[in-house]
């Protein structure tokens, strides 16, 4: 993508026959913005790229929409490229054959959240339903087979304030920007919850964005003030789905471990011993976090220290730069902030391969 706004990558797959409009059913992209509350880099690509479809579908923007998952996540540090990964579903000329499992996903979204509710109890369970309702969507009976959660939700804009100010209703913060961590968390632990990486006595309010002993390894959880709800798409393998792609995941130990992605390919061929085609990797989805304590490997880092730049865009370049170095390709989604997405200091990597 060129801009933001830029939709002419996809124009050019629609128009020469290589995606079909209406087997479209999600986008996850990177955009140049800052990632932060004030990036409005997100809402434009979901305008632009639904006012693109509208005319394809012969439906209204907001339709589209409705229609098709949209999530961005904004930062491009470094070598990061902007791009979005279209995703579709149609129908295969061959049947499943029974006993190879492929890639499948499943979609769904949870009601709009009042202010109030973004970063507590309220939150994770509405994830954790939607997440359900997802897997049941994609065929996917073992959560085993689950590899790769995207959830996108809502942070607390300052309209967002005010609104439970004038209500008198209380927030997890009053920092659009301090949202993140609390929006992201919560999340993440409605992942956990619905595939039982948690359990629902282990978690209370109180928890959510502070005791990070608990966690998903799968899930890759994103805020954004352009939208009130939470959009889910689950991804992982079923012997229903037909096709010629595997997704596999592995935990990054910190950001500069190269092992993760030939670990997550090893995790997506089901091989342990395989060595790493890049030929085959499709498409990478990683989360970035700064060492704990800023010390990475025995040495210390300003990740944490540094007043100018936020250390999710310290992360989001280092990540970039290590990941594009093993695949040659910088078409990758980082997304930054970890809160219970795997171990402190650790975060998740999903890889779809061509099998």
């Amino acid at each position: 993508m060129a801009n933001p706004g830029d939709t002419a990558g996809l124009t050019r797959l629609i128009e020469n026959g290589a995606v079909v409009p209406g087997e479209i059913v999600a986008v996850i992209g990177k955009t140049e913005g800052n990632g932060g509350a004030n990036d409005f880099t997100r809402g434009l690509a979901t305008l632009s790229f639904s006012l693109l479809l509208a005319k394809y579908l012969g439906l209204a923007p907001d339709e589209v929409t409705r229609k098709i998952a949209f999530v961005w996540s904004g930062g491009t540090e470094g070598v990061l490229s902007p791009h979005a990964t279209v995703f579709t579903r149609g129908a295969d000329d061959a049947a499943p054959d029974g006993r190879s499992k492929r890639l499948t996903l499943g979609i769904a979204v949870t009601r709009d959240l009042a202010p109030e509710e973004v970063g507590t109890m309220a939150e994770v369970r509405l994830v954790a339903e939607a997440v359900l309702s997802a897997q049941a969507e994609a065929g996917i009976t073992d959560p085993r087979d689950v590899h790769y959660v995207q959830v996108k939700g809502p942070l607390l804009t300052p309209a967002a304030v005010a609104d439970a100010d004038s209500r008198g209703a209380r927030l997890v913060t009053r920092d659009p920007n301090g949202s993140k961590p609390y929006a992201r968390g919560a999340t993440a632990l409605g992942v956990a919850l619905a595939l039982g990486e948690a359990t629902e006595s282990a978690l209370h309010d109180g928890m959510i964005a502070q005791a990070m002993d608990v966690y998903s390894s799968v899930a890759n959880t994103s805020a954004g003030g352009e939208l009130k709800n939470c959009e889910i798409l689950l991804f992982g393998n079923s012997i229903q789905a037909s096709g010629d792609l595997r997704i596999g995941h592995a935990v990054l130990q910190d950001v500069v471990d190269a092992g993760a992605v030939t670990r997550a390919a090893q995790s997506a061929l089901g091989d342990t011993d395989a060595a790493l085609d890049i030929s085959q990797l499709v498409a990478l989805f990683a989360k970035a976090e700064a060492p704990p304590g800023g010390m990475l490997r025995g040495r210390r880092t300003t990740m944490l220290s540094d007043a100018d730049i936020h250390y999710e865009r310290h992360a989001r370049a280092s990540l970039g730069a290590v990941l594009a170095s093993v695949t040659g390709d910088s078409a990758i989604f980082i997304s930054g902030g970890t809160e219970h997405q795997c171990k402190p200091g650790e975060a998740p990597i999903a890889a779809i391969l061509r099998v």
